[in-house]
């Protein structure tokens, strides 16, 4: 289906109108929940666009946002929006270098930072970049010529009473294609590219995703929604457009680690989450049966066994759809709580959600849907439905997008969701596209006769081995990493004989099941035989599901989780190869010492 070309700020404010007066987001700030109504927001993005036009923001600029998710990020985003500007997104783990590159290349004329912690990496060398004529903090203090965010919004609230139709006038002039945002894509190789997306872009989108909503759109109306992904990602974005297209009330948490309580808090009804999250959350609920004695015990994984044989698109009738109501009674029921009781769907995207943790959500009673995009195509190419959630893949394209296998097998896809280009690299630009205007995703996959989108693995991240083999990293990690006492794992192998693995255990569940069996490890428990030879049984379960060249051979243990920081993972979590090998080259050596 096709959609009239649009613009965000029309989209937004439609939506906007859906709200009655009351709670439009809540940020979580400092262990307190700082509420909006939709009327204050509205002012704030009206006053705070004045503000800009004031430091010199006009149609086509550039303003760079880097914040964590909040109310004021949402206020600012819709304020350079509705100007004609595009908002340049900087996710809050990106070191100094990334953000001078980003700020020098997109060539943004503000600056917007969260805090004074946030800017001190970036304060060095603002002055230094020719374009940037002003910084705006949104907390903190103002030094020597920063601004402050209250400030900009009474400024331009004085200048909006002089000049009342300045905005309007300008936001009428958007034309749906023009650039609405740069996104620097993380990517798990190279430098950062800038991702031109236009208005419509994004906004045919969220009008088509829309429709593969597990519920009807009216069902979000007023509902509270969680949201702990970057809005610097362009999936949480266009999910955060399509909540207040719902109506729904969205709640911004603070950091990860508080997820589970502030979900007790929020009871969200919908959320937007990675693999890694659900990963998690399946190997905590799976350990957790080991405190249980008994009949309990027995009970309990009863149910969790029962969990990985359900199959959502052909749900359990008879018996076992009898079975299965008793164990939604006794024990699923009891999990949903840890979700704050009232999570009705979920959608799942950034990276591949194995098989086994799909099963497990769904049969706990949760709608989990899978997608797939990618930042060029702004981003969803795929996504399940209720009625259309074959396991293994990522469901079907949605009605604007057309995809199709390359010989090589290679994913490609064409429609209104596909990017205007990277900004100011043509050749690279021409690289991922064909002359009929395919976009090339670097994704290896298959269509099924139904339509169904399987996808292999990245096209860069699959390697050969010595033998001529092909190997699809990622479902043989997949595979391994369907254990209560994996966390995380890397598998290796190109140009080698066989497949190894980098292995981080879930330790404070492997001490757990050491404790119960009467042993402690010691300090280095990365080296400890007894912990070794328990990830062994695991790797050896996941061996008997993989081809013989799939199997991992050797694995190695780390004693500390890949992570952000390091640089080992982008932001939504995906695994970062080329880092991994470099970082872990000696340990990776030591596994083919002996070939």
């Amino acid at each position: 289906m096709e959609f009239p070309p649009t613009t965000l700020p029309a989209l937004l404010q439609e939506g906007l109108q859906r709200f009655s007066n009351g709670l439009f987001t809540s940020t979580k700030r400092n262990g307190k929940w700082v509420e909006t109504s939709v009327e204050e927001y509205k002012e704030k993005v009206q006053n705070f666009a004045y503000g800009l036009y004031q430091l010199g923001v006009r149609p086509g600029s550039k303003v760079t946002i880097h914040s964590e998710n909040s109310t004021e990020w949402l206020i600012c985003d819709l304020a350079i929006l509705s100007l004609g500007a595009a908002n340049v997104p900087i996710y809050t783990t990106q070191p100094g270098e990334q953000i001078k590159y980003i700020l020098e290349n997109s060539e943004s004329v503000v600056h917007i930072v969260s805090t004074d912690e946030m800017f001190a990496e970036t304060k060095p060398f603002i002055k230094d970049l020719d374009s940037v004529s002003a910084v705006v903090k949104i907390f903190g203090s103002a030094d020597g010529d920063e601004k402050m965010f209250d400030d900009i919004l009474e400024a331009g609230k004085k200048l909006r009473a002089e000049k009342p139709e300045l905005l309007d006038e300008l936001t009428s002039k958007i034309d749906p294609d023009d650039v609405a945002t740069l996104i620097y894509t993380s990517g798990t190789t190279g430098v950062p590219k800038g991702v031109m997306l236009t208005h419509n872009n994004i906004a045919s989108n969220v009008q088509a995703s829309m429709e593969r909503l597990p519920f009807e759109m009216e069902r979000f109306n007023g509902e509270p929604v969680l949201s702990y992904l970057p809005l610097s990602h362009v999936f949480e974005r266009m999910i955060t457009y399509m909540y207040i297209s719902m109506a729904a009330k969205i709640h911004y948490i603070e950091v990860i680690e508080e997820v589970r309580d502030d979900m007790g808090h929020v009871k969200p009804f919908f959320m937007a989450t990675v693999p890694r999250l659900l990963e998690k959350i399946q190997t905590g609920v799976k350990v957790k049966g080991q405190e249980m004695t008994g009949l309990k015990k027995n009970l309990y994984y009863w149910a969790i066994y029962m969990t990985e044989d359900f199959d959502p698109e052909n749900p359990p009738k008879g018996l076992g759809a009898v079975k299965r109501k008793v164990a939604d009674k006794l024990i699923y029921s009891k999990i949903r709580e840890l979700f704050g009781g009232n999570l009705h769907g979920m959608v799942s995207g950034g990276a591949a959600l194995s098989p086994e943790v799909f099963k497990f959500m769904n049969a706990l009673g949760i709608i989990c849907v899978q997608g797939y995009g990618l930042t060029e195509t702004s981003p969803v190419i795929t996504v399940q439905t209720p009625d259309s959630m074959r396991i293994g893949t990522s469901g079907k394209p949605l009605s604007n997008v057309e995809v199709k296998i390359a010989d090589d097998k290679e994913i490609l896809t064409r429609g209104p969701h596909v990017m205007k280009g990277y900004y100011k690299l043509p050749d690279k630009t021409k690289e991922v596209m064909t002359d009929d205007g395919w976009f090339k995703t670097g994704d290896v996959g298959k269509l099924d006769e139904d339509g169904y989108l399987y996808i292999t693995d990245r096209k860069k991240s699959m390697f050969k081995l010595s033998t001529g083999k092909y190997v699809a990293p990622q479902h043989v990690e997949n595979m391994v990493i369907n254990s209560g006492y994996i966390d995380q794992v890397v598998v290796v192998g190109y140009q080698r004989k066989f497949c190894s693995a980098l292995i981080v255990p879930s330790y404070d569940n492997v001490k757990k099941r050491l404790k119960r069996d009467g042993y402690t490890p010691g300090d280095e428990i990365h080296k400890d035989e007894k912990v070794i030879e328990m990830i062994q049984n695991e790797v050896d379960k996941a061996n008997k599901e993989l081809s013989p060249w799939e199997k991992v051979k050797k694995f190695t243990l780390l004693k500390e989780p890949l992570s952000i920081d390091s640089g080992e993972l982008t932001p939504t979590q995906k695994v970062k190869r080329p880092v991994i090998n470099e970082n872990y080259k000696e340990e990776i050596d030591k596994m083919y010492a002996e070939e």
